[in-house]
């Protein structure tokens, strides 16, 4: 049970056989859902995803088997039930911890980088964090352990959303059935959480359910063609700046605080946040969409790069 991270190993030539055949479609519908450089983008950071996670799921194993041993019930993950536990319970942390990682910079920082894409399409779904799990995200399935899932279940299921998630990266597929689109997380859903449009910004963060969304109040349902990327896209295909392009501007944010409050805001605030709204939250941007009735930011100056819902 241990080795479950290895189901995303074993996936990628699906993945890439899903890839080929997008582009072959896109080829001969004439479509523009891909740019090469883009897409080489996207898997390059996926690839660094990868290595970086052969070193830090195994600490992240280590740490929830070691409160693991510190249990208050056991869950027997031979029982049917308790993957069916499992699945509610890991995905019900995932939301809360995708819903933060748009409404708090520190972890806004390592998300951002899925977002940096302007295509929406299946190599967008590789475009993946380099320091995501350093950022303690992890913290999001902690009380897994503690009520007695054995570490392994949560990192299998982890997995198995993460595969899920892979073909919802689509412009290919509408919607699905009404009764799909009520329950669970669809191309359409996720269509409206990279949008940049004010309407789009922050919502829809299910990861295969979203009834998490409805029930939250993130929730929106999709009725026009989304803006891909970030208000402010970053512009450049270097996989190490996109990485790490928001560290840096969060450095340089930390240089300028005047006060440890400032500091404290510059980091674990609302991304976009400022002393002075030189740049701007979402919240602070629905105001401004509310007194002029602007709908999508996308060359708007000084702003922080904020991601497309």
């Amino acid at each position: 049970m241990h080795h479950a991270p290895s189901i995303l190993v074993h996936a990628i030539p699906g993945f890439i056989l899903l890839i080929v055949a997008e582009v072959i479609y896109a080829v001969r519908t004439q479509r523009e859902l891909y740019e090469v450089k883009d897409a080489s983008t996207s898997i390059a950071l996926g690839l660094g995803n990868l290595a970086v996670g052969l070193v830090s799921k195994s600490l992240i194993l280590a740490v929830f088997l070691l409160i693991y041993r510190y249990r208050l019930w056991t869950i027997p993950y031979g029982a049917w039930w308790a993957w069916v536990l499992c699945f509610f319970a890991d995905d019900f942390s995932y939301y809360w911890f995708h819903r933060t990682s748009h409404e708090v910079r520190w972890f806004w920082a390592s998300h951002v980088v899925h977002h940096s894409s302007e295509r929406y399409n299946l190599a967008a779904a590789l475009r993946q964090t380099w320091t995501g799990d350093i950022t303690g995200a992890f913290i999001f399935w902690t009380w897994m352990p503690l009520v007695g899932f054995e570490p392994g279940m949560i990192l299998a299921m982890q997995s198995f959303s993460l595969l899920y998630q892979f073909w919802i990266h689509t412009e290919v597929v509408g919607k699905m059935p009404r009764w799909y689109e009520a329950v669970f997380n669809t191309p359409s859903h996720h269509r409206v959480h990279h949008g940049s449009d004010i309407d789009y910004l922050d919502k829809n963060h299910a990861g295969t359910l979203i009834v998490w969304d409805r029930l939250f109040g993130t929730f929106e349902a999709e009725v026009r063609r989304p803006t891909y990327g970030l208000t402010q896209n970053v512009h450049t295909f270097n996989p190490v700046r996109v990485a790490f392009h928001e560290w840096v501007r969060m450095a340089r944010d930390l240089g300028r605080a005047r006060t440890w409050r400032q500091a404290w805001l510059f980091v674990f605030g609302a991304p976009g946040w400022s002393p002075d709204g030189r740049t701007k939250t979402t919240k602070a941007m629905r105001r401004e969409r509310t007194a002029t009735g602007i709908t999508q930011l996308r060359h708007e100056p000084a702003r922080d790069p904020r991601l497309g819902a």
